[in-house]
């Protein structure tokens, strides 16, 4: 079904977009990429002459301001503003230039803080957010309602994706604005290094998180951009969770770090429970298929041989 398209990755330089890169390597499209240099996607006249010159007949936007619970607390504007513009800006010209097939992929942080477990795709907009990443949430749901107005009002096959918390190659291992994998995988590579006995985590280690490898999000996101078409968005996820805790220890495993798990109480939770339901895309065929502790290795290689210091 992807024989012949143009495709463009809006955001193939981020963990995302590389991963997308690889997958859609196997498939006989041709794959479009564009570095900020000569188009930065917040800029409206600049996607609009790109993406006018280039034609894609397909669109997958992966790009996105992204970070952790710090980094959204700190900078409420730059994630609302930053991400509201660059999305806008491709979907608006998505439908411009006609193109066939645009999926936009958000996050499950679109989801209410107390929503019931494990949160389905209906369970939009049914309560208040989080309040450590609520900016980029209400981004994401512009983007998702934005996708289903094009839909609506021209016929355009504009869908939506929200995957689960991903982690992999190409990730941020950036302390002050890294997702808390890359984070654990720092803090427990220095650690090592400098023979502490254990690390330390934020809060209390109790809150419950889904992760999913980059590599099967990026093969479940050609799955939707073949198989998927319906006005609701659809999760990618796992379908199971683990404390942050016990994360942290299985990173400790994998790192080779030995000692205690110490947990600063000063620092925020987030969100107590964040477990997406992926029954739609389930009932669609579509499965993951690296665990966890083979994510984490093949993760923890990725940072020993291009980011560690």
């Amino acid at each position: 079904m992807l024989d012949g398209k143009r495709i463009w990755v809006a955001g193939h330089r981020g963990m995302v977009g590389s991963a997308l890169v690889r997958r859609l390597s196997q498939e006989g499209c041709t794959i479009l990429t564009v570095d900020r240099q000569e188009c930065d996607l917040a800029e409206q006249d600049q996607v609009r002459r790109w993406m006018h010159a280039n034609k894609p007949d397909m669109v997958i936007i992966a790009a996105a301001k992204v970070g952790g619970i710090l980094a959204n607390m700190n900078y409420p504007v730059d994630f609302m503003y930053s991400n509201l513009a660059i999305q806008n800006n491709i979907i608006t010209t998505a439908h411009d230039i006609d193109v066939q097939k645009l999926l936009f992929l958000g996050s499950s942080c679109i989801y209410p803080r107390q929503s019931v477990q494990p949160i389905e795709e209906s369970s939009l907009l049914t309560g208040p957010l989080e309040p450590t990443n609520e900016w980029y949430a209400i981004a994401k749901i512009a983007g998702i309602r934005l996708c289903q107005a094009y839909m609506q009002q021209y016929g355009r096959r504009f869908v939506s994706a929200m995957p689960t918390n991903l982690y992999g190659p190409h990730d941020n291992f950036d302390l002050a604005s890294s997702h808390v994998i890359p984070a654990l995988i720092r803090k427990a590579h220095r650690a090592k290094i400098a023979g502490e006995d254990g690390m330390e985590i934020w809060g209390t280690g109790k809150p419950l998180r889904e992760f999913l490898h980059v590599d099967d999000m990026a093969d479940a996101t050609v799955f939707v951009l073949k198989n998927y078409e319906d006005f609701e968005h659809i999760n990618i996820g796992s379908g199971s969770d683990l404390s942050i805790a016990e994360t942290a220890r299985l990173v400790m495993e994998v790192v080779g770090l030995k000692g205690e798990l110490r947990h600063d109480l000063a620092k925020p939770d987030g969100m107590f429970r964040k477990l997406m339901s992926a029954d739609k895309l389930r009932a669609r065929g579509w499965e993951p298929k690296i665990s966890l502790r083979d994510g984490l290795a093949t993760t923890y290689r990725w940072f020993l041989e291009n980011v560690a210091d």
